[in-house]
């Protein structure tokens, strides 16, 4: 595997690349890799002849300073992980991709989804998620691009950013890797306490019975709603947004829906946990 820390020498490689025809999947990350990310690798790996791995932790996303300040890098971790499996690294230093800092940073917006659900409580984050994709998707010019399933707005944000701004790249999205006791895998779980990463399983169990309970034909979303975010309050947690929504669009659900998912964000101490779950409706 290559490392590049600079655009125009990614640029010439990839050029090269796809003068002897080669075809190019990416996947983009801030970091701290763990066995989510190397499944998208993988799965990358099975779609085109070359996969390209960024790892940029992006300050135009983050709405708090320390939150910023304390995402973990471990570069060179993450480049032992992969080293077997991608075929070039890019990872940039802030000022290779923000040469004159962000205020006066162009962006991109994704309308109407950006604002909803973990765009409400999050204001301006998918701004920064949209803006540096659309960055790093000139800059790689990939055939295929592979996001996580886990972070179900997201994906959805991205697939409509590609096909309103014409990107001929097409957006394959993973299913979420789990722990063996059902844990979505995420960075953010290593800032949970060996006593909180015990406890941490409850918010899937929370979303498993909301989902039950969409099976048996229940209708009162509000009332399921209500009742998970009692129980994991109960239980020590911070619900910080449950919804139940219509998986096509992210709207509230309606007679024609036909498919539901269930997004879950909720603290727990430092960890602030997201996690997802579709549901096909009676």
């Amino acid at each position: 595997m290559q490392t590049f820390h600079e655009i125009p020498a990614l640029q010439q490689q990839l050029s090269d690349l796809r003068r002897q025809g080669k075809t190019i999947a990416f996947v983009p990350t801030m970091g701290n890799l763990h066995q989510g990310h190397i499944t998208l690798v993988e799965r990358a790996k099975q779609l085109a002849d070359c996969v390209v791995v960024s790892i940029f932790v992006n300050p135009m996303q983050f709405d708090r300073p320390d939150d910023l300040a304390r995402y973990p890098r471990t570069l060179e971790n993450d480049q032992q992980l992969l080293s077997d499996k991608a075929d070039l690294l890019f990872a940039p230093a802030a000022n290779a991709l923000y040469p004159t800092g962000l205020t006066e940073q162009s962006f991109v917006h994704v309308p109407g989804l950006s604002e909803l659900l973990e765009g409400a409580s999050r204001p301006g984050h998918f701004r920064g998620v949209s803006t540096v994709v659309s960055k790093l998707f000139n800059i790689v010019q990939p055939d295929v691009a592979c996001f996580g399933e886990k972070d179900f707005q997201q994906l959805a944000i991205i697939r409509k950013m590609v096909l309103d701004l014409n990107y001929p790249i097409t957006i394959v999205g993973v299913p979420t890797v789990r722990a063996e006791d059902g844990l979505a895998l995420s960075s953010r779980n290593g800032y949970l306490t060996d006593a909180e990463r015990q406890q941490a399983v409850q918010l899937g169990q929370v979303m498993n019975s909301m989902a039950e309970r969409l099976r048996q034909g229940d209708q009162d979303h509000t009332a399921i709603i209500d009742s998970a975010v009692a129980s994991l309050t109960e239980k020590g947690w911070q619900p910080d947004g449950i919804a139940i929504c219509d998986a096509e669009n992210l709207l509230p659900l309606t007679s024609l829906s036909r498919k539901a998912v269930i997004l879950m964000a909720a603290w727990l101490g430092k960890a602030r946990l997201i996690d997802n779950q579709q549901v096909t409706l009676p």
